[in-house]
């Protein structure tokens, strides 16, 4: 495919924009890039509306994992009201450039519980992201409550994280595990909360159902394409 078409713009989302080239990664066996990350993540806050959950854009959480100031992060974390979350979820990559966007060949994902008061690591691939979660974890764990009280919060390795069969489904873990999360906070009422999320992860994310969510993920697109040419139209 010629640049020009794996650059052109397909979906307005939100704040994020999807091109074809996204769709041609979500279409083959490829490692999922930013943009689709920050679309799923951007979709489950629209389909999962509550002011307790905050799901971090990868370009946010990679910032603050790599910020070289003290006095900057405070600054760029502070209007992020992460205190006021009952669940926040940062997606991260091993990207070690930070002059280089889309950079990186691993993702995983750091959740932050207020109620356990702890960051829960999940790694779908012999946790090796286990040092730039660390990194993140310790950039943000002084903003997470007030007056300091949430300092002291613990860093935890999911024990029984579901493990990707592939090379390239990081991505779509990464995806699965934060849907799940969600689903779980907010029917946690029901939930065994000693548990945590543990055993909702360890029976909903397979590979079966990561497969089967490349495949949503695509679909989602396309009718959000078909909805929004449909409204153009009516304009």
């Amino acid at each position: 495919m010629k640049k020009s078409q794996a650059d052109e713009k397909i979906l307005s989302y939100n704040d994020v924009v999807l091109r074809q080239s996204d769709l041609d990664i979500l279409s083959g066996p490829y490692y999922l890039n930013d943009r689709i990350i920050e679309f799923y993540f951007s979709y489950l806050s629209s389909s999962h509306p509550s002011q307790d959950i905050f799901l971090v854009p990868p370009s946010i959480a990679f910032w603050i994992m790599k910020c070289p100031v003290i006095e900057s992060l405070k600054d760029f974390i502070e209007p992020l009201h992460l205190c006021d979350k009952k669940m926040v979820i940062f997606p991260i990559n091993d990207n070690e450039d930070v002059n280089l966007a889309e950079g990186g060949s691993h993702w995983s994902l750091l959740a932050y519980y207020r109620q356990a008061n702890v960051f829960v690591h999940h790694d779908s691939f012999r946790s090796v992201n286990t040092q730039p979660a660390k990194q993140l974890y310790t950039s943000v764990v002084g903003y997470m409550g007030f007056s300091g009280s949430a300092s002291k919060a613990s860093f935890v390795e999911c024990p029984d994280s579901p493990k990707q069969v592939n090379g390239h489904d990081c991505g779509l873990y990464v995806l699965a595990i934060a849907r799940v999360i969600c689903d779980w906070l907010l029917n946690c009422i029901n939930s065994n909360t000693n548990d945590l999320w543990f055993s909702d992860v360890k029976e909903k994310v397979t590979p079966s159902a990561v497969a089967r969510l490349r495949i949503e993920i695509l679909a989602l697109i396309r009718d959000l394409m078909a909805r929004q040419a449909e409204q153009h139209a009516l304009e």
